[in-house]
C-alpha cells in the first residue's frame, strides 16, 4: 500500500509580508505564496484551506496577533515556532523569551546546511544578525544584533520632513546625487550598508574567526551587490529553517 504522502503549509509571517510554502515528505515545493500581514485573518485564512489540501502547519510568526489567527484558523494542525521546539541546536542565550521565531528558524537553516560558525543575517523590516558556533555536543546560537531596516530608514525620512518624498532602491546608485531622491537614495542605501558592514566586522572581532556569512530577507540580493563581505544570499533560509522544524515535530 502507497505511504500518504505528509504535506506541510509552512509560514513566515513577518511585520510586512507573509509568505507561504509546501512541503511535501520534506521537500519544499516551488510555489511561494505572498499576501501582506495586513490582509491574513481567519476568513482569509479558512479560504486558503478550502482551496489547499495539508496534514500539517509549522509557523514562524513575528506579529501576536496574526498567530492568533493562524491557530484559530487551522485548530489541531498547528506547530508554532519557539524556543521550547527541539531542534539542531541548543542556546547559550539569556534573552530566549523574547527570541522571535524568524531567527530561530534561520538558525536551523544555517546548521542543516552545515555552516558552523555562521552569521545569518536577515535584511527585511527589521536587520537580525544571528550567530552560531560549535558547542560541545550541538552548534549554539549564542546572540547577534537587531538593527532597523532600509524600508524603515527611507520612510523616517519621508514621514519626518516636509518636503523629503518617499524614494526606492530599484535602480543603480551613486554617491553623489544629483536631485534630492539620488541623494535621499545615495544616503540611505549606502549608509545602511556601512552598518549592516560595521555590525558584521564587530560580530567577526568578538568571534576571533571569520564564519560563513548568509543573507537573507527582502532586502538581501540588493544589499549583497555592496557587501563583499556576505558569502552568500539565501531567499528561502527561512522556510529551510521552517522545514527543518517540520521535520522534528514528524
Amino acid at each position: 500500500m502507497n505511504k500518504k504522502a505528509d504535506i506541510v503549509l509552512l509560514i513566515d509571517n513577518s511585520n510586512t509580508r507573509t509568505k507561504m510554502m509546501f512541503s511535501v515528505d520534506g521537500v519544499l515545493q516551488e510555489q511561494l505564496l505572498v499576501m501582506p500581514t495586513a490582509d491574513v485573518n481567519r476568513q482569509s485564512l479558512l479560504r486558503f484551506a478550502e482551496q489547499n489540501h495539508f496534514d500539517r502547519v509549522v509557523v514562524s510568526s513575528v506579529v501576536p496577533a496574526v498567530a492568533v489567527e493562524i491557530s484559530r484558523a487551522f485548530a489541531g494542525k498547528v506547530t508554532s515556532l519557539s524556543v521550547d521546539n527541539q531542534l539542531n541546536f541548543d542556546y547559550e542565550y539569556r534573552g530566549c523569551s523574547t527570541l522571535g521565531a524568524d531567527r530561530i528558524a534561520n538558525v536551523a537553516a544555517v546548521v542543516q546546511k552545515g555552516y558552523v560558525p555562521c552569521i545569518a543575517v536577515d535584511l527585511g523590516t527589521a536587520v537580525t544578525f544571528d550567530v552560531v558556533i560549535p558547542g560541545p555536543k550541538v552548534p549554539l546560537f549564542i546572540g547577534g544584533s537587531i538593527a532597523p531596516g532600509l524600508a524603515g530608514m527611507a520612510r523616517y525620512l519621508s514621514v519626518n520632513t516636509a518636503q523629503l518624498p518617499a524614494v526606492d532602491f530599484g535602480c543603480e546608485i551613486r554617491a553623489i546625487g544629483r536631485d534630492t531622491v539620488e541623494a535621499i537614495q545615495a544616503g540611505c542605501l549606502l549608509g545602511f550598508c556601512g552598518m549592516v558592514r560595521e555590525i558584521l566586522r564587530a560580530i567577526v572581532a568578538e568571534l576571533g574567526q571569520r564564519p560563513r556569512i548568509v543573507a537573507t530577507g527582502g532586502d538581501a540580493e540588493l544589499i549583497a551587490k555592496y557587501l563583499h563581505e556576505i558569502d552568500e544570499v539565501d531567499p528561502l533560509l527561512t522556510f529551510k529553517g521552517l522545514n527543518v522544524v517540520a521535520s522534528y515535530a514528524r
